[in-house]
């Protein structure tokens, strides 16, 4: 995750990275939800629905989407950039 950025949006998959930038700072969690509501608008799910699991105060991220598997996920933010 890059905070701070320009402008916010999904990078693309590096590996099994998905590389994230918001133009939300890092102070008070704003970054992390700025991460949850792109990821939950790319994935057609609720904020409610992503949870982040590890790395709140890392740039290195874990968060869960719902209950969709990592393959779901993958399918559609690939949907989304389309």
């Amino acid at each position: 995750m890059t905070p701070r950025a320009s402008r916010s949006g999904l990078d693309g998959w590096h590996g099994p990275t998905l590389k994230v930038r918001v133009t939300a700072g890092p102070t008070e969690g704003r970054a992390n939800r700025a991460v949850a509501e792109l990821l939950a608008r790319a994935c057609g799910v609720p904020v409610s629905a992503v949870e982040l699991v590890r790395g709140g105060a890392s740039r290195d991220k874990l968060f869960r989407v719902g209950d969709l598997s990592a393959e779901a996920v993958r399918a559609r933010l690939a949907e989304a950039g389309r």
